[in-house]
């Protein structure tokens, strides 16, 4: 529920600043907007806002037709649809999935988008990804001021990292100290993954105990990932299709190598229970050794609903305790992640403005980079929808993380209209730009036809990737 709360406000807001981007500079070139809606609202509205007369009127619950105010058409109709998807901006005289050709039937008017210079019209049309991206910059500029940043540099992971059977399968080796990839040393963990995942980069240089040692990557690894993490996914459901309250688990790739050293002890459950405590080291789980915290998990993922043993460490002496763990397959512990040496970064408002920048811009500078991966197999079988997305915000709430998810799904947001798919800002923007080399602007006829291709095309990847959604829920 608080996942999906949080999916339906950062939507809301993203597309209610991405209308008021399109609203902003129609409003400054003189061009009517006839409706501002956030939802849409087939039939009826929730409420609707309208001043005319030298006030404001308002109705709610009410049809969307009404002829008292039909006669003020100088002025914006504000108002809420009931249907929570998107939202919408009337903008006279242009064609979209709020005009057809009928409704321009009569010569244009200076007030009209149609009538307008083509430039003008250009920064119209992309007023709304303009304010997605800069409204992106200024979340992470807020958050960089308020919070700071923590990272974690790879070189302080002393421990070295845990690699899944694909990485292994490429050479590595369990806590393997990654030095370099194509010549150049990874500042994080995730500048590592995107080298060798999103990137595509192969030469690889490890320390391992003493020794450094020389890797090259497969050329697919990229799709190979993808492909085990649909398959690790549908094991999954396969084994937990009947407990509808299992948290599924992503395929990690690597993660840092972490020692199981309880950092705490939840109350009334199953560590609890067994009378374990804080700085206990866990070693084994059902006889299994555990001497990392995935492995760890991933043992505790085999046993759902049973009985099993830990065996662990205190103050040198092993103990072992009986325990039984619930549906989830979690005992209850938290782990201690502090033994990293993590740095921390302040900044003055001044300061935050060019940092956040560079964070947004790193951030679409990746994503545009993976989007190469959609055009696979393997890439369109993880394509998500409304679902995938809401998993991404956490389970509880979080001021920080909701705004993070909400500046990084602002930067896709822009990235996508901008694509040059009719019906999208992107496809506009392509017809605008024939238009000004060719000096012939495209008829209303053939652009109403490119916008109903384009809607069709998007209502056909729409469910695709929430039928992807549903696939991986139910089967």
């Amino acid at each position: 529920m608080i996942q999906a709360i949080q999916l339906i406000l950062a939507l809301s807001f993203l597309v209610l600043i991405h209308e008021l981007g399109h609203f902003t500079f129609a409003r400054i070139f003189k061009v009517r907007v006839e409706k501002f809606y956030l939802f849409f609202n087939p039939r009826f509205s929730l409420a609707r806002f309208k001043k005319f007369n030298g006030k404001w009127h308002a109705k709610f619950f009410a049809k969307n037709e009404d002829e008292e105010w039909n006669k003020y058409p100088e002025t914006t109709e504000w108002g809420i649809g009931w249907l929570p998807f998107g939202g919408y901006c009337a903008i006279a005289g242009m064609v979209d999935e709020t005009h057809s050709t009928d409704d321009l039937a009569s010569e244009p008017q200076d007030w009209e988008f149609r009538s307008k210079p083509a430039w003008q019209r250009m920064l119209i049309i992309l007023g709304g990804i303009l304010v997605n991206f800069l409204g992106a910059l200024v979340i992470f500029m807020m958050l960089l001021w308020q919070w700071g940043q923590d990272t974690l540099p790879l070189r302080n992971v002393t421990t070295g990292l845990y690699y899944s059977q694909i990485m292994l399968d490429e050479g590595f080796q369990q806590q393997d100290r990654i030095l370099s990839i194509n010549g150049q040393e990874p500042e994080t963990l995730s500048d590592a993954v995107q080298a060798l995942i999103i990137e595509g980069k192969r030469d690889v240089v490890v320390l391992r105990g003493t020794d450094t040692v020389a890797l090259t990557m497969s050329e697919d690894i990229g799709t190979r990932y993808l492909a085990l993490q649909n398959e690790f996914d549908k094991t999954e459901r396969d084994k937990h299709r009947a407990d509808r309250n299992y948290e599924k688990r992503r395929f990690i790739l690597m993660s840092e190598w972490i020692p199981c050293v309880i950092d705490s002890v939840l109350p009334d459950n199953a560590a609890y229970l067994a009378g374990m405590q804080k700085g206990d080291s866990i070693v084994a789980v059902a006889g299994e050794p555990t001497p990392c915290n995935v492995i760890m998990t991933e043992e505790l993922l085999r046993h759902p609903c049973d009985s099993i043993t830990i065996d662990f460490y205190r103050e040198g002496k092993l103990h072992t305790a009986h325990l039984f763990i619930g549906d989830q397959a979690k005992i209850g512990v938290a782990i201690r992640w502090n033994i990293f040496d993590f740095e921390h970064t302040d900044y003055t408002f001044w300061q935050a403005i060019p940092a956040g920048i560079q964070y947004g811009w790193d951030i679409l500078a990746m994503y545009v980079k993976q989007f190469r991966l959609v055009f696979t197999k393997e890439g369109a079988q993880s394509l998500g929808g409304f679902g995938a997305i809401g998993s991404m915000f956490p389970s509880y709430w979080s001021w920080y993380a909701f705004w993070h998810m909400t500046a990084f799904l602002s930067i896709i947001l822009a990235f996508m209209n901008f694509l040059p798919i009719p019906a999208l800002d992107g496809g506009y923007i392509l017809f605008l730009l024939v238009e000004m080399i060719t000096r012939r602007k495209p008829s209303d006829k053939f652009l109403e036809r490119a916008n109903e291709i384009g809607f069709w095309v998007l209502l056909a990847l729409l469910i695709f990737a929430n039928g992807n959604d549903i696939l991986k829920l139910f089967f």
